[in-house]
């Protein structure tokens, strides 16, 4: 099956590039889409979980420097609630982690996620003391570094350009939404240009980048989340994280939502609008998260949320009943 799955790497360079979506439709290991399942199979041979870690960082958005209180939808915890304390270091961290994961994972091998608030937000020499410590167990294959586009000075981009030679390196942004005013209503801190310019930055370090989105923002309509996602395909990310709006207790979107309850998407139409997102993505570009998660003792809104199987089955499922699959609509010039 490995053999087969990486045939659709090898085709005539005179197949146009719609044949060449619908023979890659067939090889992502039966799923519709470029899961990051079969990403991590062809790039370690293996399947690979994550262990969420926490750098003790803090994010520009809540010291003051960019803004107080993080963006209104952003929890305690920095987005990393499922990451073990703070207080332990990395190594003891990706330990807890692993004991985690034991009971479903049977594999070896593991990518350390770098998960709460901003984990470019420190002096280069604290970043290189966290990541290295992550990096060099033998079992972790690679890093996952959650940070905001407007936290990548250059010493930065070569710390991780550094690390990228030993290891593969991820970088991961937030960017949400294209729209100014819905960044300007979820207090994200940075304009639309600045996600490009470090998206063009970390290309030029040759490190792999993820863009994180959220579909179901208030005020948004079903064209503007495919605005962001059509914007994003055009731009140099090898990557894409969508994921469902989640309302959650101790946020200032929590505190909206319970005053002044705002439409939320129900699992059919969310459903419906991934399925358009992946139609109109480059099949090169890996899924890297399709719901999200919301911590159970956390979250206020939508409460289907939380049976994710059943979500990813019912998006596979509609995506056989429409014959359809990433790239689909996806324009690009035949070579």
């Amino acid at each position: 099956m490995a053999a087969q799955n990486r045939r659709f790497f090898t085709l005539p360079a005179a197949c146009c590039y719609s044949e060449r979506n619908s023979v890659m439709a067939q090889f992502w290991n039966e799923k519709r889409y470029h899961s990051l399942d079969f990403h991590m199979n062809q790039t370690f041979g293996d399947k690979i979980y994550k262990i969420a870690v926490d750098g003790g960082f803090t994010c520009p958005n809540r010291d003051g420097t960019k803004g107080w209180g993080g963006c209104i939808f952003c929890s305690a915890g920095g987005s990393g609630d499922f990451a073990a304390s703070r207080q332990l270091n990395i190594r003891s961290q990706i330990d807890s982690g692993r004991k985690l994961l034991s009971g479903k994972h049977t594999g070896s091998k593991y990518m350390a996620y770098f998960q709460a608030f901003t984990n470019t937000y420190a002096p280069v020499s604290l970043l290189r003391k966290r990541f290295t410590e992550a990096i060099m167990q033998p079992d972790i294959v690679g890093l996952s570094i959650a940070t905001r586009p407007d936290c990548l000075p250059e010493d930065v981009l070569l710390l991780l350009a550094q690390l990228n030679s030993i290891k593969p390196v991820w970088v991961e942004l937030g960017l949400q939404t294209i729209h100014e005013k819905t960044a300007c209503f979820i207090r994200r801190g940075y304009p639309l240009s600045v996600f490009s310019q470090a998206a063009a930055k970390l290309s030029q370090y040759g490190l792999e980048t993820i863009a994180h989105v959220i579909l179901g923002l208030p005020g948004e309509s079903e064209d503007d989340m495919l605005a962001t996602v059509s914007w994003l395909a055009k731009q140099p990310i090898q990557g894409i994280k969508l994921a469902l709006l989640h309302v959650l207790k101790g946020t200032d979107l929590g505190d909206i939502y319970m005053k002044e309850p705002f439409l939320l998407p129900s699992m059919d139409s969310y459903i419906d609008i991934v399925i358009r997102c992946l139609e109109i993505l480059p099949p090169e570009i890996v899924i890297h998260r399709l719901t999200g998660d919301g911590p159970r003792k956390l979250l206020i809104a939508p409460l289907w949320s939380t049976d994710k199987k059943n979500i990813l089955n019912t998006l596979q499922k509609e995506m056989k009943l429409r014959n359809t699959w990433q790239g689909r609509l996806y324009a690009k010039e035949d070579s």
